[in-house]
C-alpha cells in the first residue's frame, strides 16, 4: 500500500465511523483512504439500529448525509425505576429543539454515508485486511473499527447482555422514548417507524434462556420488565452482545489515532457511544484541518486534550448509570427516586443533563 505521505490519512474500517471519518477529514481539506476487511456490499448489510442525538444529526447533515433518512424522531424522553417514586420527563420543546435525538436502522445510515464518500471521490479499499507496517507510508492511521485488545486499555465486565429486537405495540408511541430501571438490568424502549426498538439488559446467567424464548413468552417477560404503560404485540427475532466498558485513556499514538469503539465501547444505557464518536470525528477534522501534518505529535496532543473532557465525562456518567440504578436496596431507591424527581422539578438541571448528552461537554454547536 502506497500513497503520498504528505497530509493522506489511511482509516481503517469502511463502516458509519470511518466513512464519517472520512468525509468530515475532505471537508477540512485532508485526503483520506479506507480500507476494510469485509466486502463493501456487506458493511451496507448492518442490522443495528443506532439512536443518534440531535447534535450528530447535526454533524451528519454537515457531512452531507443526512437528508431523506428514514429516522424516527424522539420529541421526550421518559426517565423511571421499577417499584420507586421518582421519575423525569425531558422535552425537546423545552429546549427549542425539533428533537432531542432519532432512530434509524444502521444500514440506512451507512448507504447515506457511503454514497457521500463516492461522491467526493474518497478511496475505498475493501477485502482488505490491513496488517502491521501496512499504512506506514500515510502521515496518520485512524483506527475506526474493532474492539481494544487487552492490555491496551482499561476494561470493565458488567456481567450483563444486551438482547436486541424491534417491537410492535397497541396505540401509538407518540415519538416518546423510555429509559426504564430495574433491578434485572435497564429496559430502552427508542421510536422506530410505528414500533420501538428494545434494548433489554439481561444478566449473564439468564441469557441464554431469554434468547430461546418464543415471541409470546419473550413479550410477556418485555411487559412485566417495562411495565403497563405500552401493550407489546409482535417482536422480531432477537439478538444479543456481552456488555462491558472499554476504553484507551490515552487516543492517540504515534502517527496513530483510535476512533468509535477502537477508542471506547460503552454500555448503550445513555446512548453515548456512536454520538461520541461523532464527535470525535468533528474534532479530529477541525484540528487535523489546520496542521502541515496531520500525523504530528502535538497536534494529535492537541486533539486529545480537546476531547478529554467529553470522552471522560461519557464514560463516567455511563457508567455511573449503572452503579447507581444496580441495585433494589430500599434505601438506594428511595434516594435514586429523589434524584430523579429533583431533576424533574429543576428546569435548569433538566436543561444541563438534557444538553450533555445531546452536544456533549461542549453543548456543541
Amino acid at each position: 500500500m502506497a500513497a503520498d505521505s504528505g497530509r493522506t490519512v489511511a482509516i481503517i474500517g469502511g463502516g458509519p465511523a470511518g466513512l464519517a471519518s472520512a468525509l468530515a477529514l475532505k471537508i477540512h481539506g485532508i485526503d483520506a483512504e479506507i480500507f476494510e476487511a469485509r466486502e463493501r456490499a456487506m458493511v451496507r448489510r448492518d442490522q443495528r439500529v443506532l439512536a443518534l442525538s440531535e447534535g450528530s444529526r447535526q454533524i451528519l447533515d454537515w457531512l452531507g448525509a443526512w437528508s431523506g433518512l428514514p429516522a424516527t424522531a424522539i420529541e421526550t424522553i421518559h426517565i423511571s425505576q421499577r417499584g420507586g417514586f421518582g421519575r423525569t420527563l425531558l422535552r425537546a420543546s423545552e429546549l427549542g429543539l425539533e428533537a432531542l435525538g432519532w432512530v434509524l436502522p444502521a444500514r440506512d445510515l451507512i448507504v447515506a454515508l457511503d454514497g457521500a464518500a463516492a461522491n467526493a471521490g474518497i478511496v475505498y479499499r475493501d477485502s482488505i485486511k490491513v496488517g502491521a507496517g501496512d499504512t506506514a507510508n500515510f502521515a496518520l492511521t485512524a483506527y475506526a473499527e474493532g474492539m481494544i485488545e487487552p492490555g491496551a486499555g482499561t476494561r470493565r465486565d458488567y456481567g450483563q447482555h444486551a438482547v436486541l429486537c424491534n417491537v410492535g405495540i397497541e396505540g401509538l408511541h407518540r415519538n416518546v422514548a423510555w429509559e426504564r430501571f430495574t433491578g434485572d438490568g435497564p429496559v430502552a424502549l427508542l421510536p422506530l417507524g410505528e414500533g420501538y426498538s428494545v434494548v433489554l439488559t439481561c444478566d449473564d446467567a439468564v441469557v441464554d434462556g431469554v434468547r430461546v424464548l418464543d415471541d409470546a413468552a419473550f413479550l410477556a417477560l418485555l411487559q412485566k420488565r417495562f411495565g403497563i404503560r405500552h401493550r407489546f404485540v409482535s417482536a422480531t427475532p432477537r439478538v444479543s452482545y456481552p456488555l462491558g466498558l472499554r476504553y484507551r485513556p490515552d487516543p492517540v499514538g504515534v502517527r496513530q489515532v483510535w476512533l468509535g469503539n477502537a477508542a471506547q465501547t460503552l454500555h448503550p444505557v445513555a446512548g453515548q457511544g456512536f454520538n461520541l464518536a461523532l464527535r470525535d470525528i468533528w474534532e479530529l477534522a477541525r484540528q487535523l484541518g489546520a496542521a502541515a501534518d496531520p500525523g504530528a505529535p502535538g497536534v494529535l496532543a492537541e486533539y486529545a486534550r480537546a476531547r478529554r473532557v467529553d470522552r471522560r465525562g461519557a464514560i463516567a456518567f455511563t457508567d455511573l448509570l449503572i452503579d447507581g440504578f444496580a441495585s433494589d436496596f430500599a434505601p438506594l431507591k428511595h434516594v435514586r427516586g429523589a434524584g430523579l424527581l429533583a431533576l424533574d422539578l429543576v428546569p435548569e438541571l433538566r436543561e444541563f443533563v438534557a444538553r450533555r448528552m445531546i452536544f456533549g461537554a461542549r453543548a456543541w454547536p
